[in-house]
């Protein structure tokens, strides 16, 4: 990405992580973080990464909130974002986190294993 394009993908995560935090009032969105945005060369489509604590009914019903909420989340974003349009928002869950546990948990079983 460009230098511009790293800029506005994070003045957008701040916004939609803002937004989320103090403009959505859906009960069904749990404990959202904005963890990145990947942002196209032109400006006009952005994948906004989350990650959620919860069990996979708080990950779907959250998912949907989103995509329930993307017109005002869009909306709510062109007024906040100094640009004449705002990105297409397409959000997508960041599953590193959960990869992250995993390779955790592998390496505490294999310090286990050989009595660390």
């Amino acid at each position: 990405m460009s230098q511009r394009s790293d800029q506005v993908a994070e003045e957008l995560r701040k916004i939609v992580s803002r937004v989320l935090l103090e403009d959505l009032h859906d009960p069904r969105i749990g404990f959202v973080t904005i963890t990145r945005i990947e942002i196209t060369g032109d400006l006009r489509h952005a994948k906004v990464f989350y990650s959620i604590l919860g069990d996979a009914n708080a990950r779907d019903s959250t998912l949907e909130a989103l995509e329930e909420n993307r017109g005002l989340i869009k909306k709510l974003t062109i007024e906040r974002l100094n640009m004449k349009y705002a990105p297409e928002i397409k959000f997508e869950e960041d599953k590193s986190i959960e990869h992250v546990f995993k390779i955790d948990e592998i390496l505490r079983s294999i310090k286990k294993k050989n009595g660390m």
